[in-house]
């Protein structure tokens, strides 16, 4: 008998039709600050470090984050568009509701952290650390995240779509019911009982069994 497929849906982020503008970002953000119900736009966050932050209900479009640490943030209901978050640091945060969409998250620090219902497409991820993170109900596509590290991390409902993850690191993290077959997964670093169970297309199979030292040979 064959196998259902398992599906799930992504609940997206929860954004009010009124938003109040904001179109330069000159203030410091402190610990434990509250943002909430904004619309940032057209401007750079730059040189901030602050624990705990609040953001909510907000959408952040064509923002560059600039030197800034968020470790610990809880990001609920926001989307980024065309947002760069290269190198920024997120490391402990909790990621409820949000959608990064056409965003560079090239070296973005995200370890340790908690994501349930994010959706991360037509993004740059490159060298992304995602290490110890939880992932509920998420959905990568059309991105790009070669050598970026899951190392440790915990996967449930994940969905990745014609994504590049060239050269990712899986070490420990149990990949079972994980579909990789309409992505490009050359040379990542996996063990044989991390990748046991994960969906893989004929020719990927045949790259992954040169990692555990098997020879492949056609009988004729």
């Amino acid at each position: 008998m064959k196998k259902t497929e398992k599906t799930f849906k992504i609940i997206a982020p929860k954004i009010p039709k009124k938003l109040t503008s904001i179109d330069s970002f000159d203030d410091t953000i402190h610990d434990e600050d509250l943002i909430i119900g904004k619309l940032i736009s057209d401007c750079i966050i730059e040189n901030q470090n602050a624990e705990k932050v609040n953001f909510k209900n907000t959408v952040f479009r064509n923002v560059a984050f600039t030197d800034v640490v968020f470790s610990r943030a809880d990001i609920e209901d926001v989307r980024f568009e065309n947002c760069d978050l290269s190198n920024i640091d997120l490391s402990g945060a909790i990621l409820h509701r949000v959608e990064l969409e056409n965003c560079k998250l090239v070296g973005s620090d995200f370890a340790e952290s908690s994501l349930l219902n994010v959706m991360i497409s037509n993004s740059n991820g490159n060298y992304s650390n995602f290490r110890f993170s939880h992932f509920k109900k998420f959905k990568l596509e059309e991105s790009f995240l070669s050598y970026a590290d899951f190392q440790g991390s915990d996967f449930t409902d994940i969905s990745l779509v014609n994504t590049e993850l060239r050269g990712c690191q899986f070490s420990r993290t149990k990949l079972d019911g994980v579909d990789f077959s309409t992505c490009d997964i050359e040379g990542i670093s996996v063990g044989l009982e991390d990748i046991r169970g994960a969906v893989v297309s004929s020719l990927q199979a045949v790259s992954l069994s040169r990692l555990f030292g098997l020879i492949v040979k056609d009988p004729f």
